[in-house]
């Protein structure tokens, strides 16, 4: 978009539309201590190092702890205990005190990103609610004092439960006692601060806790492959149980007011246009065993019903789907794709007194065994990226049953399928070996080609030469959709012509030029982009502003240029 261009929809109040793929978020771990075996901060440091762990999250700011993660290169939230909450509410200079024997002793040695003002207090302390923003307030005027606002950001974990509504999505919406008179202005604080809303996710107790007969599949509760779930409301699908709770999470936002969903319901200046309270998941894991309990700690009863959900394939299943989904990218959710996120696993030991039971799962959330051996495999290291030009193809040795398995993965967890369905321009030839090497590399492309997005358990394999046939015989084409109007229209094609986009044509004399509307020129540098992209999945979107369509295009005497041109 030219900068001119800007600049006027800004004063006209009018904010511009971006279009911006997810920043690279991080994931790390959530570092317990509760527990009489662990192992001692110098050896956990090392643990972390020899894991490629580069984020950690503690419960506290013990010196031995922040001391040890000194020259590490290891990224660190701590913590103010929530007994502290109410003095650094009513007293600036305690902050402030706080902040230089907890922050600045150790910074910048130790790598302190990250300041959490207590933990879930509207579950554990309610009658600290009301002191929360004023303590985060007290605490972030402490690091400006000193210098580090810039560094560190102020957040407070918050459990899942403080929505009243979480489902569908859409309808998400903090509880009542809480909303106006905390969640307002503490989103307003972290807006304001540039820092996010810290959340604590964890899809295994909703799992766990739902009623007898509940719809809530083991499958969608992990991540893996599943039929999805449509909320009502947006006509979104949801292909996991996490992705519905960050977006019921970010729909419980924007009901407040923030500017968390897009740009157009943005009525602020140039200077916090483009602000947007982001969340950061300080905790979610799976535990590995255990028996699920329900109520509060210490106080509960065997919740019947859950099965064998805790168990150590599940809880391998649940985190590295996770840590795989971040350092892939993957990093936004249907409502909103272009989300950054920041996920710490909790956690990093089974903790043995987080309950007097032996046998409760929340002893049982670790990766590590207190003797540091992994509970079960993992990875915090990143895979290879794949060479820009590559394609994903089925293998036809594993049979049509095994292929079919995979394409319904594919086609439900965001490739594009709708050309090879019966009378789609690609349903010719009707193979399994056809139809699912187009999905599977639909789906590839849609992921950025990262590394384990064309494997789909040994059905599928990447290749670095162009695949006749199957793939890149099936045709389709990008076009404006008119109904967004002109504004959009024109921003979008800004956006199109500025990223790689040939908009010559379009030029006033220029070949196609005529007819001389927004829809034709839009269609034409839509379709030049999508092309140029190589028709991935995604780059016919423009915030709604495209389609894609299967039969060649003509606009006045110019035809769309089909793909390969």
């Amino acid at each position: 978009m030219a900068l001119a261009h800007f600049l006027v929809l800004l004063l006209l109040g009018t904010p511009p539309l971006l279009f911006s793929s997810a920043e690279a978020g991080e994931v790390g771990v959530s570092y317990g201590t509760v527990a009489d075996n662990l192992p001692d901060p110098a050896k956990v440091t090392q643990l972390l190092k020899d894991n490629g762990i580069t984020m950690v999250r503690i419960y506290d700011a013990k010196p031995e702890v922040l001391t040890s993660l000194a020259n590490n290169g290891i990224k660190v939230m701590v913590m103010m205990h929530n007994e502290d909450i109410s003095a650094a509410a009513a007293d600036p200079s305690y902050a402030l005190q706080w902040v230089k024997s907890n922050v600045m002793a150790y910074y910048p040695a130790t790598q302190i990103n990250g300041v959490a003002v207590g933990n879930e207090v509207f579950k554990s302390r309610p009658d600290l609610n009301l002191q929360l923003v004023p303590a985060m307030t007290n605490v972030h005027g402490a690091l400006v004092q000193l210098g580090l606002a810039d560094a560190v950001k102020v957040s407070t974990p918050v459990a899942f439960d403080a929505l009243k509504e979480s489902f569908p999505p859409s309808a998400g919406r903090f509880k009542d006692d809480i909303a106006e008179p905390v969640m307002k202005p503490m989103l307003d604080f972290l807006q304001r601060r540039g820092s996010y809303l810290a959340v604590n996710v964890y899809p295994f107790f909703t799992y766990a806790n739902q009623q007898p007969g509940g719809t809530i599949t083991l499958d969608y509760a992990l991540g893996n492959p599943n039929p999805g779930v449509r909320d009502g409301n947006t006509g979104l699908m949801y292909y996991n149980l996490l992705d519905a709770q960050l977006d019921a999470t970010y729909h419980a936002m924007e009901a407040l007011g923030q500017y968390t969903s897009t740009l157009s319901s943005m009525k602020a200046s140039a200077r916090s246009a483009g602000r947007r309270v982001r969340l950061a998941v300080t905790e979610s894991g799976w535990p590995s065993r255990g028996r699920v309990h329900h109520g509060p700690p210490r106080s509960r009863r065997l919740l019947d019903g859950a099965g064998d959900a805790a168990s150590v394939a599940n809880a391998q299943a649940y985190n590295n789907n996770l840590i795989k989904r971040i350092l892939s990218g993957n990093t936004g959710t249907p409502y909103r794709p272009d989300a950054n996120l920041d996920v710490y696993i909790f956690a990093l030991f089974n903790e043995d007194k987080k309950s007097a039971d032996p046998d409760d799962t929340e002893n049982n959330f670790g990766l590590f065994y207190p003797n540091m051996q992994k509970v079960y495999e993992f990875t915090f290291v990143p895979s290879p990226v794949a060479p820009t030009e590559s394609w994903c193809v089925s293998n036809a040795a594993m049979g049509d049953a095994r292929l079919q398995a995979a394409l319904d993965y594919a086609c439900g967890n965001g490739a594009d399928c709708s050309a090879i369905q019966p009378g789609g321009t690609c349903f010719q030839p009707n193979t399994m070996v056809a139809h699912a090497s187009y999905a599977f590399n639909s789906y590839y492309q849609n992921k950025g080609r990262a590394a384990g997005t064309c494997d789909f358990n040994g059905a599928a394999s990447v290749v670095f030469q162009e695949p006749t046939g199957e793939i890149d015989t099936c045709w389709s084409w990008c076009v404006a959709n008119a109904a967004v109007g002109d504004a959009r229209l024109q921003a979008a094609l800004d956006f199109a012509c500025g990223s790689g986009a040939d908009c010559s044509a379009i030029q006033p004399g220029a070949a196609c030029f005529q007819p001389d509307t927004k829809v034709a020129h839009a269609s034409y540098a839509f379709n030049s982009y999508y092309q140029r992209n190589k028709r991935a999945n995604g780059m016919c979107d423009f915030n709604g502003a495209g389609s894609v369509v299967y039969e060649p295009q003509k606009i006045g005497n110019c035809v769309l240029s089909p793909p390969n041109t």
